[in-house]
């Protein structure tokens, strides 16, 4: 039995005090690289560096049924200006602590042990999943790249995190 491929609508978040839609190469790269997967682009927002800007555009989207995933770039790091994770993980209701441990894993064979600097966190709220990634493109490359794309594929086997959309809401 195959499994057929179904376009999910995801989200795309810019978390940054200097970007802006001409500049903004990692918003583009997974925007990009999501429609080429034969996803749809929902929605693409840049904002600052700021807690409540950032929940409160991914709050809109949580509240979206249709949204099925947000991804953002940018405030995983440790400066004091980055605060995605905090932003964000009081919004989860389910963390996927894996996410960012393969993530970091496979950053640590493209920038050694720079990696330990990022915070990439994943999760689930209101059915709809977050990856939270690094500003650089490059990270959002081998983000979406090697652990993304698939996940969120249902021919992807022997499981994913698309064929459990419909359950995430589950009581």
């Amino acid at each position: 039995m195959t499994t057929e491929f179904k376009a999910l609508n995801i989200a795309v978040l810019t978390v940054s005090d200097s970007r802006t839609e001409a500049d903004d190469k990692s918003g583009a790269a997974l925007s990009e690289r999501l429609q080429q997967a034969g996803h749809k682009l929902a929605d693409k927002r840049i904002v600052p560096d700021n807690i409540y800007q950032i929940r409160a555009a991914l709050s809109e989207w949580i509240a979206d049924a249709n949204i099925d995933a947000v991804i953002s770039t940018g405030g995983t790091g440790v400066t004091g200006r980055d605060g995605t994770p905090e932003a964000v993980s009081v919004l989860l209701d389910k963390t996927i602590e894996g996410f960012g441990e393969l993530f970091r894993a496979l950053s640590y064979e493209e920038i050694d042990t720079s990696t330990i600097q990022s915070r990439a966190i994943s999760g689930v709220a209101n059915g709809t999943y977050i990856f939270c990634l690094p500003g650089s493109t490059g990270a959002c490359r081998t983000a979406w790249d090697k652990i993304i794309i698939k996940q969120l594929d249902l021919r992807t086997m022997p499981c994913n995190l698309a064929m459990l959309i419909p359950r995430l809401l589950e009581k």
